[in-house]
């Protein structure tokens, strides 16, 4: 499969750097001094699931140069997908699938709006990775699964397509009958974890173990709970105590990539995330107290990051 990863981070370079190990034809999209990097001398991926590296990859900032691909992983953050999508264009043929893995719910949405409803799945990628430096990424926790379907829950061939092609070493995939609802199981779990470690600062030993914080982070997960139920979102079984236990699960010392990204002081998903459970519960009518004070007490920062404000 000819595939062209947008977003060489954590997601996009485990994700893409396994299928190129395993042989497909996969370009890489990024820039500035991490590009360089893999131009000169590859893609390293240290890993809980088994090191690997990659000595030459293909590797570029301008989608123009790759031409239609079958499958493009839209890997950037959250905040870039709208500023991203027109460079999706060049890449896509009759039968490309759009694939977006962020954070959050809003991402497909925000691709038909600009590509049109033809070439856009539902994705959601499960694993905590991050980009360490220049042409490194590391693997630090969770079993690497990707969640894969069209928004209609139909079951298309260029879905099973993608879903085959992802059958390599170091990656699970599954074809989701409802692709909607695994995004949101995956966003009370990000959403509620990101509001708590970005209000505390702590990693999620502490958090966990903290009466008033675990309750705290149980709250915000049924917050998250209640605006996929007013929205008509069916979350199978009980995703609060799935949540819990896959935090319950992680190393002590894990950091969500909300609280990386605000303690580095770079531009984060705060508002994709913390800011999208109040703009679609308030659209609902279902209150969200705790996602609204993370919300709105990260904004100095976030607008610091951006370069919109000093202090």
């Amino acid at each position: 499969m000819r595939v062209a990863v947008l977003g060489t981070g954590g997601v996009g370079g485990y994700f893409g750097g396994r299928l190129a190990e395993a042989g497909h034809d996969v370009w890489f999209v990024a820039r500035g001094a991490h590009l360089d990097a893999m131009r000169a001398g590859g893609l390293r991926v240290d890993s809980v699931a088994g090191d690997f590296a990659l000595p030459q990859v293909q590797a570029t900032a301008d989608t123009s140069e790759i031409g239609p691909v079958d499958l493009v992983m839209v890997c950037v953050k959250a905040w870039q997908v709208v500023e991203v999508a027109g460079s999706i264009r060049p890449l896509i043929g009759a039968d490309t699938a759009v694939l977006p893995l962020q954070n959050g719910v809003e991402s497909s949405d925000q691709l038909i709006e600009r590509l049109g409803p033809d070439h856009v799945l539902g994705g959601v990628a499960r694993i905590i990775s991050f980009l360490s430096g220049p042409g490194h990424v590391t693997h630090a926790a969770h079993a690497p699964h990707i969640f894969a379907g069209e928004l209609d829950r139909s079951r298309s061939e260029r879905a099973l397509r993608v879903v085959g092609a992802m059958q390599v070493r170091g990656v699970s995939c599954e074809l989701a009958g409802d692709i909607r609802a695994e995004q949101w199981i995956k966003f009370v779990f990000g959403a509620a974890w990101g509001a708590v470690a970005a209000l505390s600062g702590a990693p999620c030993g502490p958090l966990r173990e903290l009466p008033a914080t675990r309750q705290l982070l149980l709250d915000a997960m049924r917050e998250v709970t209640a605006v996929a139920a007013a929205r008509g979102i069916a979350l199978p079984g009980d995703p609060v105590a799935h949540s819990m236990a896959v935090l319950d699960s992680l190393p002590p010392e894990a950091t969500v990539s909300l609280q990386r990204d605000l303690a580095a002081g770079v531009p984060s998903e705060i508002d994709a995330w913390s800011g999208a459970v109040v703009r679609l519960g308030s659209a609902a009518g279902v209150p969200t107290p705790i996602h609204r004070v993370a919300s709105e007490s990260m904004l100095p920062r976030e607008l610091r990051a951006r370069g919109q404000l000093e202090f």
